[in-house]
């Protein structure tokens, strides 16, 4: 799919560009590239970025959507697992095709490396890692 005017959330490319490199959203982006499966849930996000109110993260999360960038997954009904979280948040095909064509998924196997060494992760935040994920 080609990434112009209309493509990725109506936006010009320009526009769309320094819409994802606001210095939250362009986080919130690699939270999500940096996650084993790519697809963290909402508590994730929330625990990588604890300077910002969940409020924030949820906001600015739904911007991602809004714009055609991130898309949100979640588990089908007879799928959701109590205690674990049942949405989840991945980058769109559009929103992929957009960031490669800019260069911003250069850092993707550079910022996974850097997620599989935090040590200091929540048990709550492990348990949700290894939640199922939407196929």
């Amino acid at each position: 799919m080609s990434t112009d005017a209309s493509a990725v959330g109506g936006m010009e490319s320009h526009e769309l560009l320094h819409f994802v490199t606001q210095q939250t959203r362009f986080t919130l982006l690699n939270n999500i590239l940096q996650h084993p499966e790519q697809l963290p849930s909402m508590y994730e996000l929330e625990e990588l970025n604890p300077s910002l109110s969940d409020a924030t993260v949820y906001k600015h999360t739904q911007k991602l959507i809004d714009a055609g960038i991130v898309e949100e997954a979640a588990l089908p009904d007879g799928e959701h697992r109590q205690g674990y979280p049942w949405k989840f948040y991945g980058l769109s095909d559009e929103g992929r095709e957009f960031l490669d064509e800019h260069n911003l998924l250069k850092a993707e196997e550079t910022l996974q490396r850097i997620y599989e060494t935090i040590s200091d992760k929540p048990e709550k935040m492990v348990k949700y890692e290894n939640a199922p994920r939407p196929r």
